[in-house]
């Protein structure tokens, strides 16, 4: 079973930037696009690993710190020629705030940080 969590202010994510939400299992990466839209991804790159949230976003799109990987935001899929998927959550914004579709144990753990 899952459910809908706020977890934060959609100001509070920088416009082509991030925030990570921890919780005991996973960290997870909200994206803010230039258009104002909201993407989840599990913070790690398919290829070594790499943090998301360090990457720099570009239009629906962000490229991994490490290796250059360019990830799709809305699927957590690798476009061409590299190939593998991290794990994309569902989120939405309304009224400024953003909230997330966890399953309920993982959200009861979720917190919100900046990241550095």
């Amino acid at each position: 079973m899952s459910d809908w969590i706020q977890i934060t202010q959609l100001k509070d994510i920088p416009v082509l930037g991030s925030r990570v939400i921890e919780t005991e299992t996973v960290r997870i990466a909200l994206f803010r696009n230039s258009h104002d839209q909201v993407f989840a991804l599990r913070d790690q790159c398919p290829h070594k690993q790499g943090p998301l949230s360090q990457g720099i976003v570009h239009g629906s799109t962000v490229t991994c710190p490490l290796h250059n990987w360019k990830i799709d935001l809305a699927t957590g899929e690798a476009l061409g020629p590299d190939e593998g998927c991290t794990h994309a959550y569902s989120c939405k914004v309304e009224e400024g705030k953003v909230y997330l579709k966890l399953p309920l144990e993982v959200a009861n753990t979720a917190v919100a940080r900046d990241c550095a």
